[in-house]
């Protein structure tokens, strides 16, 4: 029992972070760079005074947590963090070519395609081939028409290129995600030893802000709530998280 008499216990914790669906078959997958990971208790506390005499005091008094919440900031935005974030649907295209994709030209405007970052582009009015020179730039959102295009605003152009693999979130089209959370923890302040935190059933909210350009590298900041988990039961057995270190 030398871990329970234990008094000097400093602790200053590195480590990865797995999530994986609550309820379903699949890995516990690393999310990646974790910046911050918080488990805070929202208390209700109840006084009774105590009347007995003078000065008053607390004669009584009951506490109860009234929820745990979870608090994650992300620094890796692959596709399951932003869309899980953003309760999104993710898709993934591989890459490839499109064939007379139609969009109408306007001069000094942008056209959006269906995939990013084109290449071996080919814009055709009707049967003509329009040059590059003096009409339109290639930019890695889509094709720029120049306001000195010889197109005419609101011309009919067809639009050949290739393309890699492009990623797609559709946002707030999910429900939010329930999640188990496990913190693989490395104690910086004692030898790097393990500490391990299982959070076993959280309901992840959507990402409050997204900082797509703010001069700083962006992060996905969620919070969420832990919920009972049904299938953890005993005697002195948490339904909601468990801390282990050595």
């Amino acid at each position: 029992m030398a871990l329970i008499k234990e008094i000097y216990k400093p602790m200053s914790n590195v480590g990865q972070v797995y999530a994986g669906v609550y309820g379903a078959a699949g890995p516990l997958a690393p999310i990646g760079n974790v910046l911050e990971l918080i488990v805070t208790n929202d208390e209700e506390v109840r006084k009774q005074q105590d009347f007995t005499r003078l000065g008053g005091g607390t004669h009584a008094q009951v506490r109860r947590v009234n929820s745990a919440n979870v608090a994650i900031t992300m620094a890796d935005l692959n596709l399951v963090n932003f869309a899980r974030s953003v309760l999104g649907t993710a898709s993934e295209v591989e890459g490839g070519s499109v064939v007379d994709e139609p969009r109408k030209a306007y001069k000094g405007g942008l056209i959006r395609l269906n995939h990013l970052d084109p290449s071996a582009v080919v814009v055709k009015k009707a049967a003509d081939t329009i040059p590059a020179a003096t009409n339109y730039e290639v930019r890695k959102e889509g094709i720029y028409i120049l306001p000195g295009t010889t197109l005419t605003d609101g011309d009919d152009v067809l639009i050949s290129y290739t393309h890699g693999a492009t990623a797609t979130i559709e946002a707030l089209t999910a429900a939010n995600p329930e999640l188990v959370i496990t913190f693989g923890g490395l104690n910086e302040a004692d030898s790097g030893k393990p500490v391990v935190v299982d959070l076993y059933r959280v309901g992840q909210g959507v990402a409050q802000t997204l900082a797509l350009m703010n001069g700083n590298f962006m992060g996905l900041a969620v919070e969420g709530e832990l919920l009972m988990d049904p299938t953890k039961s005993g005697t002195g057995i948490s339904r909601y998280y468990r801390v282990q270190f050595t």
